[in-house]
Order: structure tokens, then sequence, then C-alpha cells
């Protein structure tokens, strides 16, 4: 394997091509808008800029990594040679199928098609193809050249060829792969959604503030980031969208989105990336600050 294309330049689709662009395969960088690959590619070259300063990589390996890189907005044309394509779209279902339908049209037999999806089902997406026995989940956890999971999701009729073959191009990368079968929110987001679910419910309820209940789980839970604050950098929207695939999947209130959350999406409040979330960013500062509706007198 060494031709890959990545769909979609957002967050996650820049960390995965950067990962496979610095691990020395050519990566085909696709989105719908120039804006948006030349964002993506300044967000690469950044980062691995900041790997050389860190002493993690040479300045010669950034420039390799930079040149194993190219864009294009023409979906057909970046995955016609692709042997893997990784589609990193939007957590929208409808969006997903539309995709996978085209890709499907539109590579070699045998190509691989994996979603980093964080939710959806890999079995209702493979359904969509030709070849379901070709699709299969490839959830990589953000920040992508920093985090070593990638959560491989087995669809009802993923081979075991194509689920080894990705297992071992994970490690192959310096990710640490983790088999799971296709059921909502798989495991990762089966976990985490309902805590971030319930401290959402805790300041709902008035139990305690925003920066209370992120000092109680850093503190006494030992987590790097709390809840709230973790709710934000993934994004108040994505979070919304995990929680009603397991709550529909399921059917089970417990997977019930908190009305709080409902609200902030609803207001355009989306977290890091609209700025306003349980906190408020403001670009260049790295201070972490209440956002004013949360503020306690």
């Amino acid at each position: 394997m060494k031709q890959v294309a990545v769909i979609g330049s957002g967050t996650m689709g820049n960390g995965i091509a950067h990962a496979f662009a610095q691990s020395g395969y050519t990566v085909s960088l696709i989105d719908i808008s120039d804006d948006a690959l030349k964002k993506a590619l300044n967000t690469i070259e950044k980062n691995l800029g900041r790997q050389v300063e860190k002493g993690l990589i040479q300045e010669e390996a950034k420039k390799k990594a930079l040149a194993n890189i190219t864009t294009t907005t023409f979906l057909k044309e970046g995955i016609k040679e692709a042997d893997l394509v990784i589609e990193a779209a939007t957590e929208n279902v409808d969006l997903k199928l539309k995709i996978f339908r085209e890709i499907d049209e539109n590579t070699r037999p045998g190509t691989i098609l994996a979603s980093n999806t964080s939710s959806i089902s890999i079995t209702k997406i493979a359904a969509s193809t030709k070849s379901p026995e070709n699709v299969i989940g490839m959830h990589f956890m953000n920040p992508v050249p920093v985090m070593k999971l990638v959560e491989v999701i087995r669809g009802y009729a993923t081979s075991d060829a194509v689920t080894k073959t990705i297992m071992d191009l994970s490690r192959a990368l310096g990710k640490i792969p983790v088999e799971v079968n296709d059921y909502p929110g798989f495991v990762a987001n089966r976990i985490l959604m309902p805590m971030i679910n319930e401290a959402i419910y805790t300041l709902y309820e008035g139990v305690a503030g925003v920066n209370e209940i992120d000092t109680v789980m850093k503190l006494g839970m030992a987590h790097p980031m709390g809840p709230l604050q973790l709710a934000d950098f993934i994004g108040l929207d994505t979070c919304l969208s995990i929680l009603q695939v397991l709550h529909q999947g399921f059917g089970n209130p417990k997977y019930a989105p908190c009305p709080l959350l409902v609200n902030m999406v609803q207001a355009g409040h989306r977290g890091v990336k609209s700025g306003n979330g349980f906190y408020k960013y403001t670009p260049g500062s790295k201070d972490l600050v209440v956002a004013d509706r949360f503020k306690r007198s």
C-alpha cells in the first residue's frame, strides 16, 4: 500500500494526511474548497514545524512529508490511483453515504474504503457500496499526529484480510490499533459521550459550575482535560451528533442528549471551532476562560 487518499481537510483529515505523509505514504488530500486545502496545508506545515522544534523529527523529514502531499478539489482525480481511501468528512450519515457511493464507483477493484466516523454504522456505510467486504472504520483520535490509538471497526461484511491489512497499516504509522465490532459509538464514544453528557447535565441542574466540574474530574480522576473542556475541543455539534446516534441506535433514554447541549448547538455555540462553548476562546490566547453565561457570581 503506497497511495492514500483522504477526503476532508478539516481537523481530522489534515491530521490523518500528516500521519501518513510523515510515514512515507503518498497522500492525496481532497476537499470541495481550495481555501480549506490551503488552510489544511498550513496547519500540517505548522504542526510538522513544532515537531522539528521539539527535536522529534529533522527539517529534512518535514520537507519530505510536505512533498508527499498533493491537494485537489476533484474527488475522482484524487482517488483514482488510491490503494486506500479514508473519508474524514462531517459526522453526517447522509453525506457519508453519498461520498461512499461516489468513491465506490471511481476506485479500482480491491481498494480499501475506510471511514474515520466516530459513531456512524460501518455496516450501513458499507451497504451503500458494491464491495462491503472492503469497507472498514479507522477512527483516529484528535490530535492525530500525537494520539496513538486507532479504533478499527469491522462492519458486518468486512473481510478478515481487510481487517488485518488495516491493523498492520496502523502499526506501520506508529499507532496502536484496537479491533472492535460495529455497534453504536463503538467503544470510545459509547463510554466517553455518556460521561460528557452527564457532566453537561450536572451543569444544567445547577450541581456545580463549569470550572468546578472540570476540576473535580481532572484532580479527582486524573483526566488531563475536564469533560466540558473536552466537549468544546471535540465540538459540541459533534458530541450532539454522536449522542443522537447512540440514542437512536440503542433506544435507551440514558443516551438522550442534555437539553442544554441541544440549545447551545442550536445557538451556534459549538466550542473551540466557533470560539464559544462552555469556555470562550480568543485567537492566540491559551487562557481557559469560562463563557460569560456560565460564570458564577
